[in-house]
């Protein structure tokens, strides 16, 4: 992941572009408009985004600690039903309790204990396939298990998950395992001629799919925390099972859902998570927010941390199991264990290896369990077992439930969820109801985004100038806010000192590639300034080696979800950049400021949509290869590189084709749209999607300020293309 070191980025500006103009070359010799490009200090500007977050991050836990109050038994019961409420409302409530419509399909009888192989129904239709592990001997009825599983390869076949599942049984216990989403039986995006998933891995396509649960309001771990509650459900429903003894414990994910479902639900009584807590403080120094179901929406913002999992589910006895080399850092989870144990029932067992739930975690599970529901150790050694093989354990006759029993994924009740939304989402019903609808539409944005308005004078600095045939250009940089600046290219044309239309240019390839269309515009009288957003050109992070599959899928994934995590997104920043280059255009005595418009390319596209609704000196907009609407995403199974774009619960009040007609009489051209998988939408598609838009602008009397085009015109033709969209 990235090294999170601050840097003094303004030095560095400052030193690189004492260099640049020896890099710089014509045009048509090949330029590279970058500041930076081929120097040392490229990697560390690259860098500014995420130090950036890490530090409005730490700023939010610094917050929590100083405001905590868990010191009283009226205190921790006041923060262990906040800690419930903001997880709830974090993943859009829990389902309704349906029948399960259990049922056992095959029993193995093994020595010494024996599986039951359960299929049952989270939801209807929804259907979880998995193992019950019983003992073969004794007076029940017996303390029992939730054993949630973790992202290891082969699901509940997995050989580690068998040799602690086993040994529980053979020690009296019940315990209950299941394939999560994304394993074993239950692969979520199947391809039948692969015979496996689409994707990479099971956290690939949790992140796709809860990508597509953030559009609707909800988080993917509404799915699986849902399928451990009815597990749960069913568990408890076993004559072999005593209500009064249950624990859960489960290793990397599964440590997640034992933090979940223990923070959630009384009927467990002992929680024993393994290599999972740890600190938010230490995850933004190291690995950042990991897969979707991983993440709560809002959680810093709400001021809430790991240990808050161990407050929500006091005062059951707590026991951490932490690997010293695991991945997830042994500091955050000793710093987590020396704040709770002052409030808390926890334990914490440490042992030096990597992560996993490796065998003396294990042994210190066992031995916890035995001391709360047996009142006496259990140091006793395993016994080693031979694992079963995944064809064995299965639960349907495919292997896959959605082969075998067809039903419902998270996707199909997802996009359920999301048109039951926009069937409810208004629309202006005529002329006088527009602007009350469009207002309201501007202010659910704001809201969505976490969009921090600014005010005064922009801070920029200026590096000097390049002399062209009919225009020069000026490189600067300027202050979007304290910790970021926006590198931009200021395209002026050779003429009078008359004030003149100028457009502000973000392109999500970055400056340089929006080079010609910027100096034809500049040739054609029109001042032009060219950005790099945040993340995106100069700014954008170099994507971690190791962590290429989550690039390709989801570019800026760590700094997205950090914003998410802070209550606010990537494009509500990315349009304050926008709007702070509008301020410093507009406070200068050659731009007209009756003639502003701005045009977002690519990934930039959508924050520059956000800028045109929340600021209406932008008189005219264009959006070229703009991702056609979040309701594409709901609506096509796999996509890519729209993570940056996402706002949360945004289809709750409005869409892409929504914020479009927000803008209206304005002038809004929309060309070359493409789909969430990057390709293009053919020009219907584009106008069946922008459909209501164009009845907001027949009802702002101005049909024609809003123009569809497929495919847009190439970059040598820019200013003819845009004149009349500059004239309006």
């Amino acid at each position: 992941m990235l090294n999170r070191r601050p840097h003094l980025l303004r030095s560095v500006f400052i030193l690189a572009c004492c260099f640049a103009s020896r890099a710089m070359a014509q045009h048509s010799e090949g330029e590279d408009l970058d500041f930076l490009h081929g120097l040392s200090e490229y990697e560390q500007i690259r860098r500014m985004l995420p130090e950036y977050m890490e530090r409005e991050a730490q700023s939010l836990i610094r917050e929590r600690q100083h405001s905590l109050d868990v010191s009283t038994p009226e205190g921790l019961a006041r923060r262990r039903a906040y800690v419930r409420e903001r997880i709830l409302h974090a993943i859009g409530g829990l389902p309704d309790r349906t029948p399960l419509n259990a049922r056992t399909v095959e029993t193995l009888q093994r020595d010494g204990y024996r599986i039951e192989k359960v299929i049952f129904e989270s939801q209807p239709h929804f259907y979880v396939a998995a193992n019950l592990y019983l003992p073969a001997t004794g007076e029940g009825p017996f303390p029992a298990v939730l054993y949630p599983l973790g992202h290891e390869l082969g699901g509940k076949a997995n050989p580690t998950w068998q040799q602690m599942l086993v040994t529980l049984a053979r020690r009296g216990y019940v315990a209950l395992t299941w394939d999560t989403l994304g394993q074993g039986e239950r692969v979520q995006i199947y391809d039948d001629d692969l015979g496996d998933s689409k994707l990479r891995g099971s956290t690939t396509e949790h992140t796709i799919q809860g990508t597509q649960c953030l559009l609707t309001g909800d988080a993917i771990a509404r799915y699986t925390i849902w399928d451990g509650i009815r597990a749960l459900d069913y568990l408890l429903s076993r004559k072999e099972v005593d209500p009064a003894r249950v624990a859960v414990t489960g290793n990397s994910g599964g440590g997640t859902h034992s933090a979940y479902l223990a923070a959630l639900d009384d009927r467990i009584k002992i929680v024993a998570p393994s290599c999972y807590i740890t600190s938010w403080h230490w995850m933004m120094k190291t690995l950042g927010p990991q897969d979707a179901e991983q993440v709560f929406p809002r959680w810093l913002a709400d001021g809430l941390d790991y240990p808050d999992f161990i407050y929500a589910a006091a005062p059951k006895p707590y026991l951490m199991l932490s690997a010293i080399r695991d991945f997830f850092p042994i500091d955050g989870a000793r710093e987590t264990f020396h704040e709770a144990q002052q409030f808390a029932n926890v334990r914490m067992f440490e042992a030096d290896d990597g992560h996993g739930y490796s065998q003396p975690r294990r042994m210190a599970a066992y031995d916890w369990l035995s001391r709360h529901f047996r009142d006496r150790e259990d140091t006793a050694p395993e016994a080693p077992v031979i694992p079963e093989s995944a064809e064995t354990l299965y639960c349907t006759a495919t292997g896959q439930v959605t082969t075998s029993l067809g039903g419902e994924t998270v996707f199909s009740l997802n996009r359920a969820r999301a048109e039951r939304l926009r069937q409810n989402r208004s629309q202006p019903a005529d002329a006088a109801s527009l602007g009350a609808w469009q207002n309201k539409v501007r202010t659910a944005a704001i809201t969505r985004t976490g969009f921090r308005p600014a005010s005064g004078t922009v801070s920029s600095t200026g590096y000097g100038t390049l002399r062209r045939e009919g225009y020069r250009i000026e490189k600067l940089t300027y202050e979007s806010e304290p910790g970021i600046l926006i590198p931009a290219l200021l395209y002026f044309p050779e003429s009078d000192n008359a004030r003149r239309p100028a457009v502000i240019i973000a392109d999500g390839q970055g400056k340089s590639a929006a080079a010609k269309p910027a100096e034809e515009l500049a040739r054609s009288g029109v001042i032009v300034l060219s950005v790099d957003l945040r993340g995106m050109g100069e700014t954008k992070i170099a994507p971690d080696v190791n962590d290429t599959d989550s690039y390709r899928y989801f570019g800026d994934y760590e700094d997205g979800m950090t914003a998410i995590l802070m209550n606010r997104t990537l494009a509500g920043m990315r349009a304050r950049d926008i709007l702070r280059g509008v301020d410093l255009l507009a406070a200068r005595d050659d731009v007209d400021p009756n003639r502003l418009s701005g045009i977002g390319r690519n990934g930039a596209a959508v924050p520059l949509l956000y800028a045109g609704v929340f600021d209406t000196r932008l008189r005219s907009i264009a959006l070229e290869g703009m991702l056609v609407s979040y309701d594409a995403v709901v609506t096509t199974r796999i996509h890519r590189l729209i993570f940056e774009q996402i706002v949360p619960g945004a289809l709750a009040d409005f869409d892409l084709p929504d914020l479009a007609a927000a803008i209206a009489p304005r002038a809004v051209w929309i060309s070359d749209a493409i789909t969430p998988a990057g390709a293009s939408v053919t020009h219907d598609e584009l106008v069946k999607a922008y459909s209501s838009t164009s009845r907001a602008f027949q009802l702002a009397g101005a049909p024609g300020a809003l123009h569809l085009q497929h495919p847009r015109l190439d970059d040598e033709h820019a200013a003819e293309h845009y004149r009349d969209l500059f004239n309006r």
